[in-house]
């Protein structure tokens, strides 16, 4: 049991490192660095996906004796359905965008960025919990070592992001210790997360399959609508890609490895 939340931590402490940034970096992050973190953070996320949570799902499936891709599908539309009704419902504010999204709301700019990052970090959250769920569950499909390699795999893209959204925060006006202490917060939704979608998965275990192919839509639904869009914005587009590129193979290697 200590394992397991030693293992729902540590996405969090990425975060709370990566916001510490904002103590160490004097003006905001360089353009193409930011681009090249958030298309990092879309190929470890695209990769996670896959590799600890769409095929552990299809697996467990065919375990359990059902059509093994009916889960998966299931599971995966389902996430992107929710993230889909959060994205409509929550009034947030994307980096580099001046337009609000969600309900209207009488927010401040800073409130709804923070709303944005702690949006896309819900996903994360369950998808750790899922595969510790796993875990718990002792099911062979998920080890003890590929639950960590997705749990750290988070935590390397979880860095940039703590940085990513710190730095915008302190150029808003908002005091270092304060853009610090909002930026950990986004990231408190993570370990949250995890626990409820643990205890979900505690009471029905036959829905796991689901669960794991439902934080994989969600996830990818974060990639697809805002991490990618952001890393091509303007020029300089390939830079992003490139992050892509190494984000995808560093948690392929670490899925594989630890797996």
């Amino acid at each position: 049991m200590e394992n397991v939340l030693v293992g729902l931590l540590i996405p969090f402490l990425g975060t709370t490192f990566g916001s510490a940034m904002v103590f160490l970096m004097k003006d905001k992050i360089n353009p193409k660095v930011q681009k090249l973190l958030l298309g990092f953070a879309s190929g470890v996320m695209i990769a996670a996906s896959i590799w600890s949570l769409i095929t552990p799902s299809i697996e467990m499936a065919e375990e359990q004796g059902k059509i093994s891709w009916i889960p998966a599908s299931i599971g995966f539309l389902l996430g992107i359905t929710f993230l889909l009704v959060l994205d409509s419902l929550i009034p947030h504010l994307h980096l580099n965008s001046k337009k609000p999204e969600g309900i209207k709301a009488k927010l401040k700019n800073t409130t709804m960025m923070i709303l944005a990052v702690t949006l896309h970090n819900i996903p994360e959250g369950m998808a750790v919990g899922v595969v510790f769920s796993g875990v718990l569950a002792q099911n062979t499909t998920i080890t003890l070592a590929g639950a960590f390699a997705l749990s750290i795999g988070i935590a390397i893209q979880n860095f940039p992001e703590g940085a990513i959204i710190s730095m915008p925060l302190k150029n808003e006006g908002i005091s270092k210790p304060k853009a610090f202490l909002y930026g950990t917060l986004s990231g408190v939704v993570e370990p949250i997360g995890a626990i409820i979608t643990i205890l979900l998965t505690s009471i029905v275990t036959p829905i796991l399959p689901y669960l794991l192919s439902f934080a994989a839509g969600a996830m990818i639904y974060v990639v697809v609508e805002e991490l990618i869009p952001e890393s091509q914005a303007g020029e300089h587009s390939n830079i992003g890609t490139i992050g892509v590129a190494i984000g995808f193979v560093i948690m392929m290697i670490l899925d594989v490895a630890l797996g």
